[in-house]
Formats: structure tokens, sequence, C-alpha cells
């Protein structure tokens, strides 16, 4: 029982893995594709602060989790008095650790690009640094099926 105690106390230490935006290796249908060359690129950052959704539920969690290791102590109104200070402090435990957001910050980059019709288009998408964009580069313009657009080198 204990070691389930302590298993459950660890799961909500663990912080939630993050997903990429896009995945560069995933073969979607694409709407069109124009070809064009970049006439400036630049690199900006975006902060964005991610803050825990289910916050709640961790709080709770820490909580339940306070009460049976409280109530493994003490016998008869002693027990009863270390189950609700369990409750206590295993909620306060998980309410202070999650109030804990922190920032992360994406590296994107930001190309002009004039199409062989003589349009330009700027877009905004993640850094590769797998694909590096210089200006003078020939480009595509996928446009994919769920009203994205992906840059990528015309070879």
């Amino acid at each position: 029982m204990k070691q389930l105690v302590f298993l459950l106390f660890a799961l909500l230490l663990i912080p939630s893995p993050t997903v990429a935006a896009y995945e560069r290796n995933k073969a979607v249908p694409v709407q069109q594709v124009l070809f064009g060359k970049i006439e400036s690129v630049r690199t900006i950052t975006e902060r964005e602060l991610i803050q825990d959704k289910s916050n709640g539920w961790k709080t709770f969690g820490g909580a339940l989790l306070g009460g049976v290791i409280g109530n493994q102590f003490g016998g008869g109104s002693g027990r009863t008095a270390a189950t609700i200070l369990g409750s206590v402090i295993g909620g306060n435990i998980a309410h202070n650790r999650q109030k804990s957001s922190y920032y992360t910050q994406y590296e994107l980059v930001e190309m002009m690009i004039t199409v062989e019709s003589g349009k330009q288009f700027m877009v905004v998408q993640d850094k590769d640094n797998r694909m590096l964009f210089t200006k003078g580069d020939q480009v595509r313009l996928v446009y994919l099926s769920d009203n994205s657009v992906r840059v990528d080198k015309a070879y």
C-alpha cells in the first residue's frame, strides 16, 4: 500500500511532456505549392507562459495521498488527527508545487518571399536548425490541407 502511495505521489511531481507544433517527417495532404525566392529573413523569439491546467486535480490528489499516509499513524482520535493533518499538508505541498509556472522560449523564422507571379508573402514558422534560410534562397511555399503554410528549400 505504501509503495502505491509513493508511486502516485511521484506521478504528481512529473511534468507534462510538450508536443512539437509541426513534425517535418510527417506525410500530409498538400493543397498547393508555390515557388519563390527569399527577400529577407530574420530570427525572432516568442516567450510563452506555461501554466498547469490540471492544478485543481493535483491539489486534490496531494490531499488524498497525504490523508492516506496520515491514516497509517496513530490510533483512535490520534489517527483521525493524523489523517486530517496529512490531507492538509499533502494538499498544500501539491498546491505550492504547481504554482511554479515557467516560461518557454520558441525560436521562429520570419521570411519575406516573392513568388514567381511577383506576389510577396510574409511567413513565420518555427526554426529548424537542419534547414536554415538566407536571403536569395529558392524556396517553396507548401499549403497544407489544415490551412497552414510551410516553407522548405526548393532543391
